[in-house]
C-alpha cells in the first residue's frame, strides 16, 4: 500500500516563525500599561484580541502548508507577503491600538484574503479529487468570511472595532472546527503539525527565558534575595518546558491517523497562556501592581497552561489515556495550589516556592506517565518479536 512521504519542516517555515517571536513581544507590551495597581481593561482586551488573532493566523498557515505546500516559489511569495504585512500589525499593536485600529485590521485581513488565495489556486489541482475539493472550498469560505469581518473592523468606531475583532475571531475559530467535524483522518501529515506546534511553542518559551533574566538582575555584588528569587523563576520555566517535552516526546502519538486542525487550535490556547505566564513573571517583580491581582493572574495562567496541555489527551498513545484517577489527583493538587498561593499571597519566597513545586509536581506525573509508556511499548515490542 502506497504511504505518504512525510513532510519535513522546510527553512521558509522557521523563518516565517521568527516574525511571529517580534509579534509575541509587542503583543506582551501591551500588559505593561497599569492602572489602579493593574493591567488598564482597554489594554487587557487588546492583548487577548491581538493574542488569539496573531495565533489563529499562524494556524492557518501552518494548515495550509501541511496539506498542500510543495516549497515552491508561489509558496515562497505568499509567505513573504505576509511577514512583510505582520510587520505593520506588530508596529499597530501598541496601547493607542485604537488609533491604528484601521491599519491593523486591514493587514489582517490581507493575509487572511492571502491564505485564501492560496486555497483557491488550489482547487485547480484537485478537480478529480472530491474529498480535497470540499476541505478547500470550505477553507476558502472560512478565510474569506473571517477576512470581511476584519475589514468592517478597521472602520474607525473603537466599540465596533472591538466587537468585530472578536467576532471574527469566533468566525475562523467556529466555521473551522465545523468544516473539519466530519473529516476524515490521513489527510494532513500529523507528525509535521506536531512538529510546527512544537516549535511555535519553543519560540514562545524564548520570550519567557528573556522574562526571566531580570529576576538576576542586581547591584554587582552576590545578594541570596537575587540567588533565590532568579533560581525559583528560572526553575518554573524549566518545569514548565520539561512537561511540555514529556507530553511531546513520549504522550503523544504523532504517528496517528489524526485531522491536526483541532491539535493546532488547542495550541492557540496553550501559547496564550504562555504568554500570561512569561508577563506575569515580569509582574511578580513590580511592586506598583497590587498584591492579589498579581498572585491570580500568576496562578490562572500556569493553571491555564496545563488544562490545555492536558486538553490534548485526544491525541495521546492507547495506552496512555489518563483516567479517573489521574483526574482527581490533578484536581486536588490544583486547588491545594490555588489556596495555598491565596493564603500565603503576602509572603513571596513562599509563592513562587510554591509554583515551583506544583510546578515540577505535575511534570513527575507527567514523567512517570511517559515512563510507563515507554515500559509498554518496550515490553508490546518484544511480544511481537518473539
Amino acid at each position: 500500500m502506497f504511504e505518504q512521504k512525510e513532510k519535513k519542516v522546510e527553512y521558509l517555515e522557521l523563518i516565517y516563525d521568527l516574525i511571529f517571536v517580534y509579534i509575541i513581544g509587542r503583543n506582551n507590551s501591551l500588559l505593561h500599561h497599569i492602572e489602579n495597581g493593574f493591567v488598564q481593561p482597554q489594554a487587557f482586551l487588546a492583548y487577548v484580541l491581538c493574542t488569539l488573532a496573531i495565533i489563529q493566523v499562524w494556524n492557518f498557515t501552518t494548515f495550509y502548508i501541511n496539506m498542500f505546500g510543495r516549497n515552491g516559489l508561489r509558496e515562497h511569495i505568499f509567505l513573504f507577503i505576509n511577514m512583510y504585512l505582520l510587520y505593520f500589525i506588530g508596529e499597530s499593536t501598541r496601547m493607542e491600538w485604537y488609533s491604528y485600529q484601521a491599519q491593523y485590521h486591514i493587514a489582517w485581513g490581507l493575509i487572511l484574503v492571502n491564505i485564501g488565495i492560496q486555497y483557491f489556486i488550489e482547487l485547480r489541482n484537485h478537480r478529480m479529487d472530491v474529498w480535497n475539493q470540499e476541505i478547500i472550498k470550505r477553507m476558502s469560505i472560512t478565510l474569506f468570511a473571517e477576512a470581511f469581518i476584519v475589514f468592517l473592523a478597521a472602520i474607525p468606531v473603537p466599540a465596533f472595532s472591538t466587537v468585530f475583532s472578536t467576532l471574527a475571531i469566533l468566525t475562523g475559530i467556529t466555521l473551522t472546527a465545523l468544516s473539519r467535524k466530519n473529516s476524515i483522518g490521513g489527510q494532513t501529515d500529523f507528525m509535521h503539525l506536531t512538529e510546527r506546534a512544537m516549535l511555535y511553542v519553543v519560540f514562545t518559551f524564548g520570550e519567557m527565558i528573556i522574562a526571566v533574566s531580570g529576576y538576576f538582575s542586581g547591584n554587582g555584588t552576590w545578594s541570596w534575595n537575587t540567588i533565590y528569587f532568579s533560581m525559583m523563576g528560572f526553575l518554573i520555566v524549566v518545569g514548565l518546558f520539561l512537561s511540555y517535552g514529556v507530553v511531546y516526546d513520549h504522550l503523544i502519538n504523532r504517528e496517528g491517523n489524526y485531522d491536526g486542525m483541532m491539535y493546532l487550535a488547542i495550541h492557540i490556547f496553550i501559547i496564550f497562556a504562555m504568554n500570561n505566564i512569561t508577563v506575569s513573571l515580569e509582574f511578580m517583580r513590580e511592586e506598583e501592581i497590587l498584591l492579589i491581582p498579581k498572585i491570580l493572574f500568576l496562578v490562572c495562567s500556569i493553571v491555564g497552561y496545563f488544562l490545555f496541555l492536558f486538553a490534548l489527551k485526544g491525541y495521546v498513545k492507547f495506552n496512555c489515556v489518563p483516567d479517573k484517577k489521574f483526574y482527581v489527583k490533578m484536581i486536588g493538587i490544583t486547588a491545594l495550589f490555588i489556596i495555598l498561593m491565596i493564603v500565603l499571597r503576602e509572603f513571596m519566597y513562599s509563592n513562587i516556592l510554591l509554583t515551583v513545586i506544583y510546578v515540577f509536581g505535575v511534570f513527575l506525573v507527567l514523567h512517570r506517565a511517559g515512563r510507563d509508556t515507554q515500559l509498554k511499548e518496550g515490553e508490546e515490542k518484544d511480544e511481537s518479536e518473539q
